[in-house]
């Protein structure tokens, strides 16, 4: 019989957290804050009562310069890489600096509700030797498989998540979007501008997604959203939700109300399905869409 935690034992297990140099942190499915121990928050300049978004923990220390180093000019497509590969995995393990000069080894452990246990240990000295390359390393295989555009998962990114959600049983559902009269867009108001309304909408898409979610640009004005766990009735609404917050007008660049819409295919995938084959079926759906009027949502 597998070992169980008593609930007996969860005083003891938390007490030793409290006094614990070891940094944990519990996030629930929507990536809040649920639990932290004094070590997390004294590292993340939490104060005691405070819970808040990860994407929120991040965005803190990166404006006040503490906390984790992010090394870029542009947060919110740090953010937006970080969050492709954040929660995807049932287990991963990073290592990242710290403002104070701390080197840690981090784990992420996910279940299957998409709770998150977080814990990261102090290896400065052991990480010493060898840091610059494996910074450099982890750059690198971040560069691949991120748009540089967008910070989205590229193409190739987000066709092995699917590849990858495959083989593993429940209901799952792609999309593939393609935002409407794109051509004219970039015509009307230039390459520049058009390449803002791709950054607008790759934040509108990633922002309205779990965690578990995958969004990826596929090329030019087409992106893949992966729906684990997500029947087709619960994936349509999703996308109709998508398709409803982008009606309101967006301030882009020197557009104060801009508008713009997007077309989507959705599909359930199948148990004998490949990446090719549910792949087309989106595409097929999203062909439909466009056809019958563009600014909705077929099924495939």
């Amino acid at each position: 019989m597998p070992d169980t935690l008593h609930r007996h034992l969860l005083p003891k297990l938390q007490q030793l957290y409290q006094h614990s140099e070891l940094l944990v942190a519990l996030f629930d499915s929507s990536d809040t804050l649920r639990y932290a121990n004094p070590a997390f928050r004294r590292t993340y300049h939490l104060a005691k009562n405070s819970y808040p978004s990860w994407v929120q923990l991040m965005r803190d220390n990166y404006a006040n310069g503490t906390g984790t180093v992010i090394q870029t000019d542009n947060f919110d497509n740090w953010l937006s890489s970080a969050l492709s590969r954040r929660g995807k995995q049932a287990y991963r393990i990073l290592e990242t600096d710290l403002h104070d000069g701390r080197w840690l080894l981090m784990t992420e452990t996910v279940d299957e509700t998409g709770w998150m246990l977080c814990t990261a240990v102090d290896i400065s000295e052991l990480a010493t030797r060898g840091r610059s390359l494996r910074t450099a390393r982890d750059q690198a295989l971040r560069a691949a498989s991120t748009d540089a555009l967008t910070g989205l998962s590229n193409r190739r990114h987000i066709l092995a998540l699917l590849e990858a959600l495959l083989p593993k049983a429940g209901q799952h559902c792609i999309a593939i979007v393609d935002i409407d009269y794109f051509k004219r867009i970039n015509d009307q108001h230039g390459h520049p501008f058009g390449d803002l309304v791709l950054v607008d909408f790759a934040r509108h898409l990633q922002g309205q997604l779990r965690r578990s979610d995958g969004v990826g640009r596929l090329g030019g004005e087409e992106f893949m959203l992966i729906l684990p766990d997500t029947p087709l009735p619960q994936a349509s609404l999703v996308l109709g939700n998508l398709l409803a917050c982008l009606q309101l007008p967006r301030h882009i660049g020197e557009q104060v109300a801009f508008r713009y819409q997007f077309s989507g295919g959705i599909t359930r995938l199948l148990p004998d399905d490949t990446v090719q084959s549910a792949y087309h079926r989106a595409d097929q759906a999203l062909y439909r869409a466009k056809q019958s009027g563009r600014n909705r949502v077929e099924l495939g």
